[in-house]
């Protein structure tokens, strides 16, 4: 936590004076942009990194001029990855007087916040939030991420056209939208592709042993083993998956990176030659992405995830849309960022009609541990 910059507020609203380069500024001479962000609790990891990267993306845009000539403050409060804070923060970002608002980070408090922005017409993107009807709240309502059905549907291409899977097996977390999502359009997409889907086992947020359904996979042989959930829990199922003798490759979705953080490199042999969607690759050999790797680890001292990569493109997407729309003005910024073409660290995209970016999946092969860039699909 001690990684945050000063400029962000952890819990309830704390006033303080913006200061922009350790010198004191006046609200006048600011565009004042919010963020919204679990920075505490169960998914202050994923809030913590997504502001690192927003953060960054802040310092930089200051030292080189501001926007149309004025400072940014960039405002962070913490909700707790939670629904009724992400609402209450919202309320107090709307009092301190944001242009714009970056976040939510996870999706339930996404669109909750999203709901209300839309009633406001507020220009807001989410970095990260994946659930499909976020950006069906509104007009105003949008988000730099792949949603659940897309990523859904480019693994089934994955499984079928890179992995010549001819059937599939999938652990769904029932207690979880994100989940559900992402295995829907697999299964779906998997039909279309002639993937015969053998066994489907569900469990429950929490949950801690899964080797009562990962045998009844086992005993199907399937040729991948679809996992859309979040690290922490997968690399569970994963390694209880070798244990009771699954033998699939395992895919997973973006809620996979960061897997090997969570597990002993003497467990790495378990999600060995393993797949999942993300955002980017840290060995695409762009400057700009270098440069983004380089200038984050100078300030972070670690490497950035894709949640941090997100953070920044969102940032610099409110930065161009407010530039082409030659004002904060909250209907001339949501046009402008309904006509946007942002070429970012996290790829080139443009906006279909319902705000979503359209734009390739990056794969990632986990070989000894790294994350090594395997293919784009679109």
């Amino acid at each position: 936590m001690n990684k945050i910059k000063s400029a962000i507020m952890i819990g309830a609203a704390v006033l303080f004076t913006a200061c922009v380069g350790g010198e004191k500024v006046s609200e006048t001479e600011t565009i004042k942009i919010g963020g919204l962000a679990p920075l505490t609790g169960s998914l202050a990891i994923y809030g913590v990194t997504t502001t690192n990267g927003a953060n960054l993306a802040i310092d930089e845009i200051n030292k080189n001029g501001g926007i149309l000539g004025k400072k940014v403050e960039y405002i962070t409060l913490d909700t707790k990855g939670d629904s009724t804070e992400a609402v209450m923060a919202y309320n107090k970002l709307i009092d301190r007087g944001v242009s714009a608002i970056i976040g939510e980070i996870t999706s339930k408090p996404s669109l909750a916040v999203a709901e209300i922005a839309a009633q406001d017409n507020m220009p807001m993107i989410t970095p990260t939030g994946t659930q499909v009807d976020i950006t069906e709240a509104g007009p105003s309502i949008f988000r730099v991420c792949f949603t659940n059905p897309y990523q859904g549907k480019v693994l089934a291409v994955l499984a079928k056209e890179r992995l010549n899977a001819d059937t599939a097996a999938i652990m769904i977390n029932n207690s979880s939208d994100y989940s559900d999502g992402i295995a829907k359009a697999f299964i779906e997409q998997a039909d279309i592709l002639g993937i015969k889907i053998t066994a489907k086992e569900g469990y429950a947020d929490g949950d801690k042993d899964f080797r009562a359904q990962l045998t009844k996979i086992a005993a199907e042989q399937p040729d991948v083993l679809l996992v859309p959930e979040y690290y922490e829990q997968a690399s569970l199922i994963a390694t209880q998956a070798r244990e009771v003798g699954v033998k699939a490759v395992f895919i997973g979705s973006d809620g996979w990176d960061g897997i090997t953080k969570t597990l002993d490199s003497s467990s790495y042999n378990a999600i060995e030659n393993s797949y999942f969607t993300n955002h980017f690759s840290m060995q695409d050999t762009a400057p700009k992405i270098q440069n983004f790797l380089k200038s984050y680890k100078d300030t972070y001292n670690e490497d950035p995830s894709a949640f941090s990569a997100l953070g920044y493109d969102a940032v610099y997407m409110v930065k161009k849309a407010v530039e082409n729309a030659g004002s904060t003005n909250k209907e001339a910024v949501v046009d402008a960022l309904k006509n946007i073409e942002y070429d970012g660290i996290t790829g080139y995209l443009t906006f279909d009609e319902h705000n979503n970016p359209v734009k390739a999946v990056t794969i990632l092969k986990i070989t000894n541990g790294e994350y090594i860039f395997d293919s784009k699909i679109k």
